[in-house]
């Protein structure tokens, strides 16, 4: 889907919120949303968010599902969260919280979004710029890779890849 990956190339969206507590940068949904709008329009494509609660054993997720439409075709992620109770928090309020988690992640997949402290927000990368690849975004990449919407070439200019990585390109 060429538009997914023009979005993906396009899309910036910094770290935007501190916790205080945890001393650390993050980004939220709502700010992935408010930089991807733009991009959306600008590449007449459509985004859908749908939840859905779902039991594995005897606990219960919110499964979130982030859909992209565009150019006929259809590609969509899935992020989930823990229900639980926190304390002080309406069940309404621990739902929404599961649900703006789990929709960050489903997001983070659809977009390449890396959280992790080899994402560009996290650090100055000025010295060196390919960095690493964690395994569930090399993972991400490598479906990418294989339905069409991202290329290898793309990939290794990107990232440096470790030996096991390149062996797994090498078997596509």
């Amino acid at each position: 889907m060429k538009n997914l990956l023009k979005i993906q190339a396009e899309l910036k969206c910094p770290k935007g919120s501190f916790n205080s507590f945890g001393k650390y940068k993050y980004r939220s949904a709502e700010q992935i949303l408010e930089s991807v709008k733009p991009l959306l329009q600008k590449h007449e494509a459509v985004l859908l968010l749908t939840d859905e609660i779902i039991e594995v054993g005897n606990k219960l997720f919110l499964k979130a599902k982030a859909e992209l439409k565009s150019d006929g075709d259809i590609v969509f992620t899935t992020g989930y969260a823990e229900l639980g109770e926190h304390k002080g928090m309406s069940s309404e309020q621990c739902t929404g919280t599961a649900s703006s988690y789990a929709r960050k992640y489903a997001l983070n997949g659809l977009f390449l979004i890396d959280e992790t402290e080899s994402d560009p927000d996290s650090k100055d990368n000025s010295t060196n710029n390919k960095k690493t690849i964690d395994n569930k975004r090399f993972q991400e990449a490598v479906k990418a890779i294989a339905n069409g919407s991202y290329t290898r070439e793309q990939l290794e200019k990107s990232f440096e890849l470790t030996q096991g990585q390149i062996d797994i390109l090498n078997a596509l």
